[in-house]
């Protein structure tokens, strides 16, 4: 037998079933006697529904039924809903208009929900869906972020477009610290939207049994407890207990799967009107139109320096896109998950943001990996770089002189930082990426007729979104705690139950690790049961890097209810004082003597209750625990970008990159490295590839990977990673979390290393080929005009 300590980079036990084809996705499941659906979408961005006719449609091969949005209100399914509340500066609630699963009276982006067809087969829904006759009132689209407020109006229930007008911090001690500044840096920065695209794109099943008056919904959730909770509280699908919600193997997610989509919602509803199970799976083009993007902001903003050289101030106006309707966490992101890590890794005295929230004609935008915390991090570290370069400090220097340095540290924007060492990560980093011979690589770059620069990003985040305390008075609807339950089996294998959901983070194996290493077994006798609400108790899922630091943290403590059970037990085995027990390395001992019994044993004997009184101590060996932490966690680090610039073609390749993090306490390295991996190559793909590009009409011009550039191996290069270590002191793991590091510290690192090369802070993101090209050409024009 083979114990797994924790801190092994143990292969992923998870990936024999993927890489040999046995993963159950959601398109795999298929119902007795299902048909499918397939969704009528607006080619309009606005329009007015004047009239839907299926009347051809409805008698066309293989329908079972059609339904629009005078279907859904009959039914009286409500709406779709957002759940974080968000006040503006006044008091106000935020404007929320309301959001159908069918359209009913407007359709207010390209592809929002006019009708489902159900069908035999999908082909035969597609057809019947041509054959479905709309009247559009055709009205002029809102697609343009920085001119939303004061364009088409696109919810009557928000005048201006404007869902919430909100602020943080203290403006008049900021605005008296810019009066005083010895030196002020402005930057106009536009956070460019971007479309998640996991390899599994959203599909759902929805089913009905009559007989129990029950259903069941087989959905690509990062979350089902809670998707089962909306459905069933706020859309009015079913009572909870007679709801089931399963997500299996999915596809990768990066946030975009914990939302409630119609698309689902409409399964399961329609599953029970039909009488038949309802299947549905997106295909790439659905996903462009439909799924949530991400990111989008327009922003103005400012640092004030003194004359050593110290920050002494930063304000920050935001304009977020939510389009065009609030989906379910959209509230959040760029208010209490982006404005509260604008201090970043310094000590910023005075910090006064405003977010203006707006609607437009497009699909709705909502968390997408690091959520507000890459959009954070990105404002404040080209503020960084590029005020050190204007009072001419170096980069790092100046970094170093603003670090936090004691904690715990309370920011001005809500955050309590309770550890770090953000000097050892900079440090460490500057090391290995070899900065001192920088300026060498320079000039040999320059003698192959390249530009060549160095960029830094040293971010931070908060992690673990909880406690439930501190988001409930922020707005969040729901606690934010996790829950777990762990199951000893008579022959001493281990099932544990969490309310985490697993789609790519290797939950199977490190959560299965932590239990291998406290009970003292091997790692092949534990499972790992997620994702179903019939087998699980209530858990809040996966997203902001809080498996790991909230998830396994909830495991601990069950684990910690076990080993003293188990102890209970061993004593009467041992015929010992329980005070006298000792446990390690999956054996129990009596004090001072030779006398132990291994763990299996002791698992045995719980379940024989003749071996002690069961009056006294109940028989079996299963304990739960929820946990809520006490704060957030805060990963940090510093991640060095070099790049190359072909003058000629301003294409950009990177030829280094370094990533140094603190992510607390580590499980499985190997893990954690392939997260931190897959990060930054996102992060890399929005600074230089990916774009989302709407028309002045709201028609999504990048719908396809023909016209979304994402990365491919070829634009990364190899990545040396390395790490530093201040255990969290807010959970018992000490773990910060670390998926989503790469992509928030990534944008920054890459533009500053262009922005470097180039001379210009006028980098626009993403900086594709022709962007800098057009850059370098504009200099070039500005240098000859100068002469």
């Amino acid at each position: 037998m083979t114990v797994t300590a924790i801190g092994a980079a143990v292969r992923r036990k998870e990936d024999h079933r993927f890489i040999t084809g046995k993963g159950q996705y959601t398109d795999d499941i298929n119902r007795p006697g299902q048909a499918h659906a397939y969704f009528l979408r607006s080619p309009h961005a606005h329009a007015t529904l004047k009239g839907i006719d299926i009347s051809r449609a409805k008698t066309m091969p293989g329908v079972v039924a059609i339904y629009t949005g005078e279907d859904v209100a009959a039914d009286k399914v409500g709406g779709l809903i957002c759940g974080w509340m968000i006040h503006s500066k006044d008091g106000t609630p935020m404007r929320a208009g309301p959001h159908p699963i069918l359209a009913q009276g407007k359709v207010r982006y390209v592809g929002d929900h006019v009708a489902v067809v159900i069908a035999d087969t999908l082909s035969q829904a597609k057809d019947a869906a041509e054959a479905i006759v709309v009247d559009y009132g055709v009205l002029p689209a809102n697609a343009d972020t920085s001119k939303a407020q004061g364009g088409p109006e696109v919810h009557s229930e928000a005048p201006n477009n404007t869902v919430y007008d909100w602020h943080i911090g203290d403006k008049g001690a900021t605005e008296a610290a810019f009066k005083a500044a010895k030196h002020v840096t402005t930057l106009e920065i536009v956070n460019n939207r971007l479309v998640p695209n996991a390899m599994e794109p959203r599909a759902a099943v929805g089913e009905y049994d009559s007989g129990n008056d029950a259903l069941t919904l087989y959905t690509t959730s990062q979350n089902p407890h809670v998707a089962r909770l909306v459905l069933s509280a706020f859309v009015g699908i079913a009572p909870e207990h007679k709801l089931r919600v399963i997500a299996p193997d999915v596809g990768g997610g990066f946030g975009s799967k914990i939302f409630i989509y119609a698309e689902e919602t409409v399964c399961v509803w329609a599953a029970r009107k039909c009488g038949r199970p309802v299947k549905w799976t997106a295909d790439r083009t659905e996903e462009f139109l439909c799924v949530a993007h991400g990111r989008d902001h327009v922003t103005r903003a400012q640092l004030a320096t003194d004359a050593e050289g110290r920050i002494t101030g930063l304000r920050v106006k935001t304009i977020a896109n939510m389009g065009a309707y609030l989906s379910t966490f959209a509230s959040s992101v760029p208010t209490y998950l982006y404005a509260t890590l604008l201090s970043g890794q310094y000590a910023i005295p005075n910090i006064y943001a405003e977010v203006d929230a707006v609607y437009t004609n497009t699909a709705p935008v909502d968390a997408y990996r690091g959520a507000g915390r890459p959009e954070a991090t990105f404002v404040v570290e080209r503020l960084v770089e590029a005020a050190a370069r204007e009072i001419g400090m170096d980069p790092a220097a100046f970094r170093r002189r603003n670090f936090v340095t004691k904690f715990p540290h309370q920011t001005p924007v809500i955050m309590m930082y309770d550890c770090g060492d953000y000097k050892a990560s900079l440090v460490k980093a500057m090391e290995m990426a070899d900065v001192k011979g920088f300026g060498k690589r320079r000039r040999e770059a320059a003698k192959r007729g390249k530009l060549r620069g160095l960029g830094y990003s040293t971010y931070i985040e908060a992690c673990g979104i909880a406690p439930s305390q501190a988001v409930g008075s922020l707005g969040a609807g729901v606690g934010l705690w996790e829950s777990a339950e762990v199951r000893v089996n008579p022959v001493g294998t281990v099932e544990v139950l969490t309310g985490s959901h697993s789609h790519g983070q290797g939950h199977e194996t490190t959560f299965a690790q932590l239990v291998s290493s406290r009970l003292g077994i091997s790692i092949d006798n534990v499972s790992i049961v997620h994702g179903d609400t019939d087998k699980v108790q209530f858990g809040m899922g996966t997203y902001g890097s809080r498996s790991g630091a909230v998830g396994m943290s909830a495991i601990s403590k069950a684990l910690d209810k076990i080993e003293a059970k188990a102890k209970k037990v061993a004593s009467h085995v041992l015929e010992a004082a329980e005070a006298d027990i000792d446990f390690k390395d999956g054996k129990f001992t009596v004090k001072g003597t030779d006398k132990s019994v291994d763990f299996g044993t002791v698992a045995l004997n719980a379940y024989i209750a003749h071996k002690f009184n069961p009056q006294e101590l109940e028989p079996g060996l299963k304990e739960g625990s929820f946990y809520d932490p006490t704060n957030f966690t805060f990963p940090a680090g510093c991640h060095i970008c070099e790049i190359e610039v072909d003058q000629e073609t301003g294409v950009a390749t990177i030829a280094k990159w370094t990533a140094v993090d603190d992510f607390g306490n580590v499980i499985n390295p190997m893990i954690v490295e392939g997260q931190v991996h897959g990060g930054i190559a996102q992060g890399v793909g929005q600074a230089l590839l990916e774009g989302t590009i709407y028309n002045k009409e709201g028609q999504l011009v990048t719908a396809s990977f023909m016209d979304y550039a994402m990365p491919r191996a070829h634009d990364l290069p190899s990545f040396d990673v390395g790490m530093t270590v201040t255990p969290c002191p807010s959970n018992p793991l000490g773990i910060k979390g670390c998926g989503e590091a790469g992509a928030i510290a990534a944008p920054a690192a890459v533009i500053n290393a262009l922005t470097d090369a180039l001379g210009t802070e006028e980098v626009p993101m993403p900086a594709t080929p022709q962007a800098l090209w057009t850059v370098i050409q504009k200099q070039s024009r500005a240098a000859i005009a100068a002469e």
